[in-house]
């Protein structure tokens, strides 16, 4: 993590997941940090916790406990909290989805700068950062270094199944074919688009 250049951000996050886990409030780190966790690399520095709707009170309860201090944004998917100029982002809806049991059940236990905790799985990952892309913001150049680092993690079908919806997801896979990251399907490995 010391490549990252922000040691502040990690004790950051390790504090917010030590007050998650001794309140027993189900997470799972999302983000650039669980990119970081599964061994990829991502060009984006934020700590997302993804958490249920449920649980946004008491969890901003606790952490307000801890020190920290806590903001309800205009958007209606998140909160936020701070640790000095810190931000950390409690997600309850990302994507326009719902953060439930199956969410977590997606998750692999990483470390994280010496602590464990569950940390969304590469697909997952994926799939949120394919279904963030729209016409008001479709920037391929973030989603690269994921799909690049973390290939070999990433169930490629569920990923296209999950985002076959999306314009934007799909001009996006079509990039990694013609760039060679991800063969489409149905072409043989090893053989490009044309």
């Amino acid at each position: 993590m010391a490549e990252r250049g922000d040691e502040s951000l990690v004790h950051t996050l390790k504090k917010v997941a030590a007050v998650l886990k001794q309140e027993e409030i189900p997470f799972a780190l999302g983000g650039s940090f669980a990119v970081y966790a599964h061994g990829g690399h991502s060009s984006e520095h934020d700590v997302d916790f993804l958490i249920r709707e449920l649980d946004v009170e008491r969890a901003l309860e606790a952490l307000v406990a801890a020190g920290f201090a806590a903001e309800h944004p205009p958007e209606d998917w998140l909160v936020k909290v701070f640790d000095g100029g810190r931000m950390v982002d409690l997600i309850h809806r990302p994507i326009e989805t719902p953060v439930t049991e199956e969410t977590f059940a997606d998750t692999v236990i990483r470390p994280v700068d010496a602590i464990h905790m569950p940390v969304l799985s590469a697909t997952q990952l994926m799939v949120h950062k394919l279904l963030s892309f729209s016409q008001h913001y479709c920037d391929f150049a973030r989603g690269l270094p994921l799909a690049r680092s973390l290939r070999e993690q990433i169930d490629w079908e569920r990923v296209r199944k999950e985002t076959q919806h999306s314009p934007y997801a799909e001009a996006f896979l079509v990039l990694l074919d013609r760039l060679e990251v991800v063969p489409h399907p149905g072409t043989p490995q090893g053989e490009g688009t044309p």
